[in-house]
């Protein structure tokens, strides 16, 4: 990849990150199946123990030895994506998985104010334009009928402002340290932590039904294997902002799996949340675009 031009990595990059959107997408309706028969931590467990053995058995040739700094990083970007996930999965639980697709994508604005209170860099007025029909649409997508604030979508949110974070670590650290062990240790640390936590809080499931395995499967090979290798090598060739632009069309792949797969309906308030929040998400990536012209 390196051997491309500016542009074609960046054009690979963009579809590299439209197909981890994607997955994602589905991915809320794997988990939301899963947690019909299983608790959130024991679940985690199974699905980044799975990835990460995968991804050894496949890559460990490339991906070589750790330093400690190595280490060090990987553990910083694991623990970020291990609190991220925990937040995302209990929160599942209270919520319908259309709604949680659309207020994860909401890190999409998260990413560069998040990123000016780190490097004191200002973004432009319009993130600000962006931030504030944003907050507008949080408030359309998250109340229910009696218009009352979900403890999930609550948590949701807390997972958006992680998986900020992480875009963010993720820009820093493929700078400096070699994009497959970053992707290894992520996945390989937040596996220890599930694991930890589960025997700690939960009761250890050791027997799987086939649908229970199937979204593990799914989960592990493509939500968590695939996706996070090809999420770190792209943001190697491209900012945490355009990043987050991109892939927060999740959203949009949760809310047509969940209606088409899990009979999720989407009301009006949803929908004129999901409308203002598509709009911020324009604003951003048009902000974007007019910060590269001369």
């Amino acid at each position: 990849m390196n051997q491309l031009s500016n542009k074609k990595r960046q054009f690979l990059s963009d579809m590299s990150l439209l197909f981890v959107a994607a997955v994602w997408g589905g991915g809320f309706v794997a988990v939301k199946g899963a947690l019909d028969t299983m608790t959130p931590l024991v679940l985690m467990a199974y699905r980044f123990i799975m990835a990460t053995v995968i991804m050894y058995i496949f890559l460990h040739k490339k991906i070589g030895k750790f330093s400690r700094e190595d280490l060090k990083n990987g553990s910083i970007v694991g623990t970020i994506l291990f609190l991220a996930f925990a937040a995302q999965t209990f929160g599942l639980q209270y919520t319908t998985a259309s709604k949680q697709g659309f207020l994860t994508a909401t890190y999409v604005v998260m990413v560069p104010l998040l990123y000016w209170i780190l490097y004191r860099k200002r973004p432009h007025h319009k993130a600000f334009i962006g931030s504030a029909l944003t907050i507008v649409g949080i408030a359309l997508v998250s109340v229910n009928k009696e218009m009352v604030f979900n403890i999930g979508d609550g948590l949701t949110l807390l997972c958006a402002l992680l998986f900020a974070a992480h875009i963010i670590s993720l820009e820093y650290y493929t700078k400096s340290m070699d994009v497959l062990k970053l992707s290894f240790l992520q996945l390989g640390v937040a596996a220890v932590l599930f694991t930890g936590t589960a025997v700690i809080f939960e009761p250890i499931q050791l027997s799987l039904s086939g649908s229970e395995l199937f979204s593990i499967t799914y989960l592990a090979i493509f939500s968590t294997f695939l996706c996070f290798t090809v999420q770190t090598i792209a943001q190697k060739y491209t900012t945490s902002s355009h990043a987050s632009i991109i892939m927060s069309l999740e959203s949009v792949f949760a809310a047509l799996f969940g209606v088409l797969l899990l009979n999720e309906v989407l009301t009006p308030f949803m929908l004129m949340g999901c409308t203002l929040i598509f709009v911020a998400i324009l604003i951003i990536e048009l902000d974007f675009k007019f910060k590269k012209k001369p």
